[in-house]
């Protein structure tokens, strides 16, 4: 061993994930390590026939109130924190009869988790974990005599440490761990500190309230190949505690790797075929972050003919998502026709996943089922020196209001609501034309919405489609009667939007002067 390589020959172990615990141990085991262990841990390792010393025996100490104090005790934090080489703390050892324990491996109790998935107050107080960031903190304190580890994940890593040094640890490879570790527990305390600073238990404020200090937590799923443009660099990086049904947490089936662009533009198309019943088939199409096709319709396959027609040339190279699985039918006839980026459904067939593996380079994600209800959850936007904290726009109106003298039927009222779910997706001035629960044209990101009004009747020209008989959206109010008199023109014959505007009475006067009905929802849907 070089002169900063340590053996290790005592390992506590302490996780709640216990994935490769096993395997690990056994290595361990194999390699002459003591183990000590304690509770779950230590059960899980006898019961595996490994020879394991429990902390309490270690300590002199026994478990108690319910496991909150097992592992505070100067014998565990005494033989992680010892300086080795250090006179005075190895004599205070000798006299103290404290063991030096050269690897701890600790995960920690699973807030995050009981916080995702709905825990009481009560519940998510108990996966407060207390022992484990102590420990974390003391190994990694003292790294230079310590190797700690919080994840699974590396262990793997740990294995190929110790045979390239035969037994020990280099000082580079207890860093980068120290380095893991605190921001694990960084990332675990920010958690806890939001939940209770937003928690009415607790701090007497309204739910979802803004702390002063927030911490958003997150760990690295992917390094990228670049970011946005080839010049710069990239990583993406998942919320601890992302939910299923997202794209953070989707499996890759197949084709080559994702991008950048590939990832924000796969989270705008589920996301926005999220709004959709999964009970009746849906298709988005994206291309640089907007939807430039959406469909309902009793197939995936008729749903994505139809999104597919909305504007055939923007789909061409775009992001194509489902809220059905993928059936053989569909993929065959996606590969079939156009370039696609990603395919994204909640599940996938057999045949659908060697449909699309004939195309390498098609990237294939399965999300598992999402809520149909989604709970509450923050969007964030990165300016320079700061960051935007929002409550995510997951509602679609306060309530529908006719403010027209004609009343919509009930086939153009489905449509101003499908019209609207879109509208959600497309960035401002956003309007959307559809029909038969199906877009015909989309305006997108224009400084003025009646420009919006016109691009959309445009690409409907363009994509041979038929403006008469639809319906408009508008994320935000009609400022003037200019962009409702003009999709009039185009045939438009009923509106929805969210109202609000100064001149709302010279825009009801309109559309009433020409037989229109119009509803409006009270809820702007700004995406910027």
């Amino acid at each position: 061993m070089t002169t900063d390589t340590l053996p290790i020959r005592r390992a506590l172990i302490s996780v709640s994930d216990k994935t490769g615990l096993i395997e690990l141990a056994r290595d361990l085991s194999a390699a002459g390590i003591e183990l000590l262990s304690t509770g779950g841990t230590a059960s899980a390792l006898k019961a595996a026939g490994l020879k394991v010393v429990d902390v309490s025996e270690h300590t002199g100490f026994p478990e108690m109130m319910d496991g909150r104090l097992k592992t505070l005790h100067p014998k565990v934090h005494g033989g992680l924190l010892a300086v080795r080489g250090n006179a005075e703390h190895e004599q205070s050892a000798k006299t103290h009869d404290i063991a030096p324990i050269d690897l701890l491996v600790v995960n920690l109790y699973p807030f995050e988790d009981t916080l995702a998935k709905g825990g009481t107050y009560d519940e998510c107080v108990e996966n407060i974990d207390i022992g484990g960031p102590a420990m974390i903190r003391a190994a990694a304190k003292n790294h230079a005599g310590v190797t700690v580890i919080v994840d699974p994940a590396d262990y793997e890593a740990l294995r190929a440490e110790l045979q390239s040094t035969k037994g020990g640890t280099t000082l580079a490879f207890r860093k980068a761990m120290a380095a893991r570790a605190l921001a694990r527990t960084a990332a675990y305390d920010g958690a806890i500190s939001n939940w209770l600073t937003a928690n009415p238990d607790t701090a007497g404020r309204p739910a979802n309230a803004f702390p002063q200090s927030y911490t958003v937590q997150l760990t690295k799923a992917l390094d990228l190949r670049y970011g946005e443009n080839p010049h710069q660099s990239a990583a993406f990086y998942r919320e601890i505690g992302a939910p299923e049904g997202s794209v953070a947490t989707a499996r890759q089936l197949s084709g080559k790797e994702l991008s950048y662009n590939n990832i924000a533009d796969t989270d705008a198309a589920l996301e926005c075929v999220k709004e959709f019943d999964p009970a009746h088939a849906a298709c988005v199409i994206v291309k640089h972050a907007n939807p430039c096709g959406v469909a309902v319709a009793n197939t995936i396959k008729d749903a994505y003919e139809l999104a597919y027609m909305t504007d055939t040339e923007s789909a061409f190279g775009g992001i194509i998502a489902f809220n059905q699985p993928l059936d053989a039918e569909t993929a065959e006839a996606i590969v079939a026709r156009q370039f696609v980026e990603v395919i994204v459904a909640p599940r996938a067939s057999p045949e659908a996943i060697e449909a699309v593996a004939t195309k390498k380079n098609v990237r294939l994600l399965v999300t598992g089922a999402w809520s149909g209800t989604p709970g509450p959850r923050r969007d964030y936007k990165k300016v320079n020196g700061g960051l935007l904290v929002q409550d995510a726009d997951l509602g679609l109106t306060e309530k529908l209001h006719v403010v027209t003298k004609r009343q919509p039927t009930p086939s153009e009222l489905a449509d101003m609501v499908f019209a609207m779910k879109v509208a959600k997706f497309v960035k401002s001035n956003a309007v959307v034309y559809a029909r038969g629960l199906a877009t015909i044209g989309i305006g997108a990101g224009q400084m003025s919405r009646v420009n919006s009004t016109r691009i959309a009747v445009e690409k409907a020209k363009q994509a041979g489609l038929e403006t008469a008989g639809s319906v408009v959206a508008s994320d935000a109010f009609f400022p003037f009667a200019d962009g409702l008199i003009t999709a009039s023109e185009a045939g438009a014959t009923a509106f929805i939007q969210p109202g609000g505007s100064m001149r709302d009475e010279e825009v009801i006067k309109a559309a009433d002067s020409r037989n229109l009905t119009m509803v409006f929802t009270g809820m702007r849907h700004f995406r910027h």
